[in-house]
């Protein structure tokens, strides 16, 4: 999971051009064809377009430091 607490934007549609609900999801991943995986819990899950998100205040200061850390425990 990459990041928790995800909104998406009104009338947001997923890969399939179906409306999807607007809800707090999970963010579990960004696939190498630009579609982002998000769940509201682990068996309802949607594709859509990763410009559709909301991501919560403070997600970019979280994320950097993630990679840092990564970064030096390699």
């Amino acid at each position: 999971m990459i990041s928790d607490n995800v909104r998406v934007k009104p009338e947001t549609r997923n890969h399939q051009g179906y409306f999807i609900l607007e809800a707090s999801y999970m963010l579990m991943d960004i696939d190498q064809n630009g579609w982002a995986l998000i769940c509201i819990d682990e068996s309802s899950c949607q594709y859509v377009d990763p410009d559709a998100l909301r991501m919560p205040k403070g997600w970019k200061a979280t994320a950097e430091a993630e990679v840092a850390q990564a970064a030096v425990q390699a």
